[in-house]
């Protein structure tokens, strides 16, 4: 008998083999048939969906979900275009703390303000507290003064705006969140996910000294998923700097590892181990991406998290080690930096299906397009970057570079497989609005940013569902309805592929299932 019978449905389920359905059968939380395999057989319950449409849940191969659940918890100053009602809002989160405490907010982003504003400026509202303002990019921050004076003397800042390195040196100094506080965020930011049709999703990144919450922050993942608190299904990205060195049989070929040798693959189910993160830049808002060219109107080429070497010799040594690697490279250079050492990589070690990825791809000029095809790197991009921020991306790249920010047509036409994600909480992640903007790649004051770069809506229904499970090596389990993979399936209130391209962003989740369930 059946658990499920779903019926009166439009399925699309981005299996070429068998396109289109309109009923599915699940048994304990698998697919189990479509239509005429399912239809005379008894079942638990049977759901009328009354013509809605089907397809398999959306990945998210790109997230930071502990920051995106603390975010959502913490007072922020966005949005804002004026430094007084930044400082106002920096004084009521101050109003609210102990003396000599912390106090942290989100949402800072000094592109669209008034006027500039430093830790001088800040301290007038700080009554001495510690005042950290994390920039919306992720790659940023601004400090006082109180926290300016505990930094070593060596950490460069230009009035208390910090970047990179730098930034990673104020947040080594605040205290770690608790297990506890991780894993209510972990569970808030999954929730969020899965109300927007999100069934599984990459954490990009844990352990980094960059980025990190906790030196523990794994063990909040863990105990959400052991305290059914993880509504999603979740693979942890693991970053390079967590990685310590080892000594190891010479044919192992691994000279630095995590915890006990454990690489991307290990685990199963809700929580399993994904990539290894490599950061080779910065970001485009932090001005931080690496490029060939300075940002228009400056002399700025942004820059590589260490010295081109050291990166080369980090995404080696992961090759060899077994790991998949997820290459964070934004700018131009940065991205010649990930090819040229995957390249080598390859060159010592080939590894047919290593499904290497390179994380953002923002700017990737004509001539690395083949290069990726050559070495059957995956693209994963966040088309909402261009929506939300695309306006300033294309004035400081300039005419002739705007074209080539967060490709979408062009990898298709060399053979790249396009991935799609979000990079939440730096935007918006619902996969609906951002496959909108990758067929009409249009910015939210409705410029068009490469309209060449545009694809059709069953090309960018791929980057979320089957060509997303490829990039998270999910593809015998998710990524499309087929008979005998996880039942993990969203519910629309329309059809993308009928609706005006407009209206995609607006479509309704009506139900997001997890393992054949819709309950949370």
């Amino acid at each position: 008998m059946l658990c499920t019978r779903l019926t009166n449905a439009r399925v699309i389920t981005m299996d070429p083999a068998r396109p289109t359905a309109r009923e599915i059968g699940i048994w304990r939380g698998r697919i189990v048939g479509l239509d005429e395999e399912v239809a005379g057989l008894p079942a638990r319950r049977v759901l009328d969906l009354d013509g809605a449409t089907v397809l398999p849940g959306f990945i998210d191969s790109h997230v930071h979900l502990a920051w995106t659940g603390l975010k959502a918890q913490a007072p922020s100053v966005t949005p804002s275009t004026r430094v007084d009602d930044v400082l106002d809002a920096v004084s009521r989160a101050v109003a609210r703390t102990r003396p000599g405490s912390w106090v942290d907010l989100g949402g800072y982003d000094q592109r669209p303000l008034d006027r500039p504003l430093g830790a001088k400026e800040l301290d007038t509202v700080s009554q001495g507290r510690k005042v950290y303002l994390g920039h919306i990019s992720g790659h940023a921050c601004l400090v006082n003064t109180a926290v300016l004076e505990l930094l070593p003397e060596e950490v460069a800042h230009t009035d208390g705006f910090l970047t990179e390195e730098n930034m990673g040196a104020a947040l080594r100094l605040r205290p770690p969140h608790s297990l506890a506080e991780l894993t209510g965020a972990i569970e808030t930011a999954a929730r969020i996910c899965r109300a927007e049709g999100v069934t599984a999703c990459a954490e990009s990144g844990i352990g980094s000294e960059l980025f990190a919450h906790s030196p523990v922050e794994a063990a909040a993942y863990q105990r959400a998923h052991d305290s059914d608190r993880l509504p999603i299904r979740l693979q942890l990205m693991v970053a390079a700097d967590a990685l310590r060195p080892v000594t190891t049989a010479r044919e192992d070929l691994t000279s630095r590892a995590f915890g006990l040798g454990l690489r991307t693959g290990f685990g199963e189910g809700r929580l399993s181990l994904g990539a290894l993160k490599v950061f080779t830049d910065g970001g485009m808002m932090a001005r931080t991406a690496a490029l060939t060219e300075p940002y228009r109107g400056t002399h700025s080429t942004g820059q590589l998290q260490m010295p081109a070497e050291q990166l080369e010799e980090t995404i080696v040594q992961g090759h060899l080690a077994g790991w998949q690697l997820a290459v964070h490279a934004i700018g131009d250079r940065a991205v010649d930096v990930a090819l040229n050492a995957l390249e080598k990589a390859h060159r010592l070690h080939h590894r047919p299906d290593a499904r290497h990825r390179i994380e953002h791809a923002g700017l990737v000029r004509p001539d690395q397009l083949p290069r990726f095809a050559a070495l059957g790197v995956i693209a994963v991009i966040q088309p909402s970057f261009l929506r939300y921020f695309g306006d300033d991306y294309s004035a400081i790249m300039g005419e002739e570079r705007a074209p080539w920010l967060y490709r979408g047509r062009s990898f298709l036409d060399h053979g790249v497989r396009l991935v799609g994600s979000s990079d939440r909480p730096v935007a918006n992640g619902a996969p609906l609005q951002a496959i909108q903007f990758m067929v009409e790649r249009a910015s939210e004051s409705r410029q068009v940013i490469g309209s060449a770069e545009g694809v059709s809506v069953d090309e960018a229904l791929r980057a979320y569902t089957s060509d997303a499970a490829y990039a998270c090596h999910w593809e015998d389990s998710a990524g499309s309805l087929t008979s005998g993979k996880r039942a993990d399936l969203v519910v629309l209130g329309d059809d993308p592929r009928r609706v005006a391209t407009s209206r995609i962003g607006e479509i309704e989740v009506v139900q997001t299932f997890l393992d054949g369930s819709e309950s949370i």
